[in-house]
């Protein structure tokens, strides 16, 4: 900060200007030079019910992740059959199809120019390409300890939580990364279970959760916003309901995480505002505000 110094000189008044010779120090301000002071011109004011409805994003993917886990967990061990968790795979897809058009009526199938029959034949294409891999998909990592299989697993699917766009404009917001990250967690997953086709029925479910899912959540949020709010809540039930079955434990630190991240965060944001105190002043860099553009051409 330049020193604040008096007016030595009562005779000549000190001017802001850089072109004009004065007799005065480099970094010599009078005494108005804090007159233009401002605090937090830029500062954001929150609302708690706000900042927690923008946190279902977060919660509704942590419940992905532990209902893709879960699910997976019932698949080794036996107690659901793949044929089950394709068919309501299937019919799950099918609703939500329906559904996406359904909330806009439409708009937005209109505006990209898709049409019904693409999106059929892309997902024909999609099914029987991860049926033929499958036998692939089941022996890929043979050859890796089932240990490394479910480390590599934790840090991918850790890594789809870090970089998912959850609305937040950030250097770090990488969908394909994420998408990618998930699907390879999947993947190696997969390739421990019994038979080839459990590995597709999982590798096809793990698209459904990671890729479609979230495209409905979006359109959800924009659109309807309290129906979002009941998905979220029942979403959130299923998945805690699916860990009680493995682990109590587990339950409650997932439910305290949920809490933590819906209801305490918020409230520590909100409160932390409050402590915030960014200066603006005469120090501040030059803005040009006016268009440019036209110097351009």
């Amino acid at each position: 900060m330049p020193s604040v110094q008096l007016d030595r000189n009562p005779r000549q008044h000190w001017q802001k200007v850089l072109f004009k010779k004065q007799p005065f120090p480099d970094n010599f301000v009078d005494q108005s030079f804090l007159e233009n002071l401002r605090k937090n011109i830029h500062a954001r004011k929150y609302q708690y019910w706000a900042v927690v409805f923008a946190s279902g994003v977060m919660i509704q993917q942590l419940c992905s992740v532990c209902v893709f886990v879960v699910i997976w967990w019932y698949m080794d061990v036996g107690l659901l059959a793949p044929q089950c968790l394709f068919g309501a795979g299937l019919a799950a897809s099918l609703m939500g199809y329906v559904f996406f058009d359904a909330v806009d009526s439409g708009a937005g199938r209109n505006e990209s120019g898709r049409t019904r029959w693409a999106d059929l034949k892309n997902s024909v294409v999609f099914v029987a390409f991860t049926y033929g891999f499958s036998p692939v998909l089941k022996t890929l990592t043979e050859s890796i300890s089932t240990d490394t299989i479910y480390a590599m697993s934790a840090f991918m699917l850790l890594g789809h939580l870090i970089f998912f766009d959850y609305g937040a404009n950030a250097a770090i917001v990488s969908s394909t990364l994420s998408l990618n990250m998930a699907i390879f967690a999947s993947v190696c997953l997969a390739s421990r279970l019994p038979r080839s086709l459990h590995a597709f029925v999982m590798v096809t479910f793990a698209i459904q959760i990671f890729a479609l899912w979230p495209m409905l959540q979006k359109k959800l949020k924009a659109q309807t916003p309290r129906c979002y709010v009941g998905i979220t809540l029942l979403f959130v039930a299923f998945a805690l309901g699916g860990l009680l079955t493995i682990s109590s434990v587990g339950t409650v630190l997932f439910a305290l995480l949920l809490v933590s991240i819906s209801c305490l965060c918020p409230y520590c944001l909100i409160r932390l505002q409050l402590f915030k105190n960014n200066i603006h002043g005469p120090w501040d860099e030059a803005e040009i505000k006016e268009d440019l553009s036209r110097f351009l051409m």
